[in-house]
Order: C-alpha cells, then structure tokens, then sequence
C-alpha cells in the first residue's frame, strides 16, 4: 500500500519530479510534472542539465491520500518537430478535451510550446504535429478563466530563451536589458477556442511596483526570471514566479488577467537547489502552493521532487510568505 503524502514531503520517491503545475480535474487533484532523469549531470547556466524526455501524471484523492503515478504520458519521441528537453508543462480543461502544454527544443534548438491532447486527465496525451505558431520561450501556464477565455502565459530568461526575443525574432547573441532598464516580464495571450493556437500575437506583461514603475532588470529579488503562474482569487489575478538568481518565488496582483501587475512580496523563500518552480491550486476550502525541491537527492539540481504546503491569504488579499523547512 501506498503511504499517503505528507505536505513538505516529497509526492513520490521512485522517479524524480519537478516544476509541479496542479489541477482539480474530475474532483481529484491532478498534477503534471517534468520527469528529472536519474543520472549524473553537470550544471551550467544554460539548463542543459535538465534534459528531461518525458511526462508521467501524478493524481490525490485528497490531501491525504496517496499520490499515483499514472505512468509516461508523453515521450520525445513521439513528437515530431522536438528534439530534447520536456521542460515545464502545464494542463487545462476546455472543450470536453484535456491539454498539455509543454516546451520543448525544436530541431533548431530553438525553445518552442507544444500541445498535446486527450479525454483523460491522466492521460495518455497525443501530440499536435507541430509546435504552436509563434510560440517560444518555456514554462506554459494556462488559465481558463470564468468566462472561458483561456489565456497562456510563458518565459524564461537564459536557458528559456526569452531575451533573445526582444525584437519579435530569434536573436541568438541577444542579451538581457541593462541593469537600470526596465526587466523583461513574461509573454500572454488569449488563446483560441480550439486551445491549439495563439488568437493573438503574444504580448508582454508589465509588472510595476506600488507607484507604477516597471521592476528593473538589475533588481534580482523582485524581477521575472521564469516559471509564470497566474490564478483568480476574490476578483484579483495574481501573477507569481521564479526570481531565478535569487532563488524566491514572489507574486504581483491585477484586476486584469493581461496586467498591468503591481509587485506585493514573497510566496515562497528559497529551497535545496538551483531552480524553484510552484503553482498553485484550489481544493475543496483551502489553497495549496506545489513545488520543488533537491532534497530527496541531497542537493542535486538536476534531480528534483514535487512537495506541496498550504497556502494562506492576510484579509487584503496578500499571501502570507511561506519558508517549507519551518512550517
């Protein structure tokens, strides 16, 4: 028998798993992962030590039940226009159909979105022939929002790929703005009603401070480096994400799911490892907060577990900062 899962415990321990994006789907909780491989990597700034090459589907009754391994969902080989690197996925629910958006290195080597398809939301997924047009950059994120529209988000600086996008083409000597400009935010757009295409170009999301300036580049502790997640709570949007360098996941707060977002602080503080990457979920009365972490392999970047904790609000809608190793 399966234990059942504790929070700030690793989900599983047979396979390593990282940058969790969780669901409510069909009353269960859902959760799609990437899928470290057990094995020796030498890290460098260009992620190429996150060489993943496939997806399993994690599923919990409760948030005290089991978590299940539905097994290999997707694999690189059965997508055409990818060469390597199944980085950070997401799913969403539209049209009696589930989908999985993931990135992936086109046979350029360029960072593109995929989407995959299927009736289960445990899978298996079948993919588009080919990559989203326009897409680029990693780490999908999608919100079906209460009046249906659906809306992606997207981005990662370095290995993502994001600033060498500056320009609406691929620039592969490009660099990141200087340190006194304005940071780089991630890319949104509405997606189109068969979920498969962008029904606009993407743009990108401003994230300001309390007196609307735009967050600097140089201001490593507050400005977006990767891992977009935007969820709805009491009419407000809230945009959270990788700083990246500074290793924190922070947030910033809209009444429009498209921004402007006003920076409010820290979600989550920094965990064992390079990357951190969350999302966050509604289920039943509470919220909860996924994410990664390198403790299961004593401090290996590139072999990563998927934890969750709960998730609290203060009464003006703000989130209450969690530290996992003292909760």
């Amino acid at each position: 028998m399966t234990k059942p899962v504790k929070q700030n415990e690793p989900l599983v321990t047979h396979i390593y798993t990282a940058d969790p994006s969780a669901h409510v789907f069909e009353g269960k909780l859902y959760i799609y992962p990437s899928h470290d491989l057990d094995h020796e990597m030498e890290s460098n700034d260009n992620g190429d030590q996150y060489d993943m090459e496939d997806y399993h589907v994690l599923s919990m009754e409760d948030v005290n039940s089991p978590c299940v391994d539905h097994g290999e969902v997707l694999h690189l080989r059965d997508i055409p226009w990818a060469r390597q690197q199944l980085w950070a996925p997401d799913a969403a629910y539209k049209n009696n159909t589930y989908y999985l958006f993931f990135p992936a290195r086109d046979h350029d080597g360029i960072f593109r979105l995929g989407v995959a398809t299927s009736s289960s939301p445990a899978g298996p997924f079948t993919p588009q022939p080919d990559y989203m047009p326009g897409s680029y950059s990693i780490d999908p994120a999608v919100l079906v929002d209460e009046d249906d529209k659906a809306y992606i988000y997207f981005g990662g600086l370095w290995g993502g790929q994001l600033e060498k996008w500056q320009t609406g083409s691929f620039k592969p000597d490009a660099e990141g703005p200087a340190a006194n400009a304005p940071a780089l935010g991630p890319r949104v757009a509405e997606l189109s009603e068969d979920m498969l295409t962008f029904k606009e170009t993407p743009v990108e999301i401003s994230i300001v401070d309390e007196e609307g300036n735009p967050l600097l580049a140089g201001d490593e502790d507050r400005r977006f480096f990767e891992g977009p997640w935007v969820h709805k709570h009491n009419g407000y949007y809230y945009l959270s994400y990788s700083t990246g360098s500074t290793h924190k996941i922070v947030y910033a707060m809209s009444k429009n799911p498209m921004g402007p977002y006003v920076y409010k602080g820290t979600i989550l503080t920094p965990v064992l490892g390079w990357t951190t990457h969350h999302s966050i979920v509604q289920f039943k009365d509470k919220w909860y907060l996924f994410y990664h972490d390198c403790s299961l392999s004593g401090g290996a970047d590139n072999k990563r577990s998927v934890k969750f904790t709960e998730l609290k609000y203060n009464e003006d809608g703000t989130i209450q900062t969690i530290d996992p190793y003292n909760n």
